[in-house]
């Protein structure tokens, strides 16, 4: 698949779950890639290695997206390397979890810096670059941005208060961009995986029981894997979608049908 063939895509938090599988996507698609983390470089080295292997491009690209001069160094050193930047997944976060009468504000700050502050910073560093450079003739789009939420964006989170607050600010940041750039040919877009197995979730389905817990939320019946999400990744970033813009694409198993009313509540 060559979707994506001629283009250039940064991906935030790529190194594993989600953000991982969105690089190896938009790669095996066409697309070079800049692969970002945030301190230890050798799991995003080790996916350059395996994407220049099956013949792609990759370049891990260093930044803690909570800071403003390391985002606009990251895109920086992508642009010095493939000269553009065409795709911008905003995938980075994280999760501090406390009941909020015990949460420290050390806790909602950093988890809001990084879930919504460092998204907004990725977005605004990709569009800068998308206005400041010729149209792509690989892309109808002047460019793309994915911001990565949750399904936490509309459903409520006790105990998960930082969290769930990152990602409804993310949904009216998104379509806030979505409006405001939209004329200029730029789609803004996001993605809002429900149960998927990651890393960052692993005591809610690494046993049996949890695994069982869990699956009474998803009405289809089995745990989403990173790569449902960046097969989603992929199309938004194509041409396949180009006349979406404002959107979250929602890829939950059907979490957000409210599966307590399936018997009638």
């Amino acid at each position: 698949m060559t979707a994506l063939a001629g283009q250039v895509a940064i991906v935030t938090g790529a190194d594993s779950g989600i953000g991982a599988a969105v690089a190896r996507a938009l790669a095996a698609a066409g697309a070079k890639v800049g692969i970002n983390h945030l301190a230890d470089s050798r799991a995003a080295d080790a996916m350059c290695r395996e994407i220049e292997a099956a013949s792609g491009a990759a370049i891990a690209a260093q930044a803690d997206v909570s800071k403003e001069a390391e985002v606009e160094a990251m895109f920086d050193r992508v642009v010095a390397r493939f000269g553009r930047v065409d795709i911008v997944v905003a995938n980075a976060g994280i999760q501090v979890d406390a009941a909020a009468v015990e949460m420290p504000l050390a806790a909602w700050q950093r988890v809001l810096d990084v879930n919504l502050t460092g998204q907004f910073l990725t977005a605004r560093a990709g569009i800068r670059r998308f206005l400041a450079q010729p149209r792509s003739p690989h892309s109808k789009a002047q460019g793309k941005v994915i911001c990565m939420s949750s399904v936490h964006e509309v459903i409520p989170w006790s105990g998960h208060v930082n969290y769930a607050a990152s990602k409804g600010g993310v949904m009216l940041m998104m379509k806030s961009l979505a409006q405001e750039v939209a004329p200029h040919g730029i789609r803004v877009n996001a993605i809002a995986p429900g149960a998927i197995r990651t890393p960052i979730n692993r005591p809610a389905w690494e046993t049996p029981e949890a695994l069982a817990k869990l699956l009474t939320l998803v009405p289809y019946g089995r745990i989403g894997e990173p790569d449902d999400v960046a097969r989603a990744a992929v199309w938004l970033a194509s041409d396949d979608s180009d006349y979406v813009t404002g959107t979250t694409l929602f890829v939950d198993g059907g979490m957000c049908l409210y599966p307590g009313f399936a018997a009638n509540g």
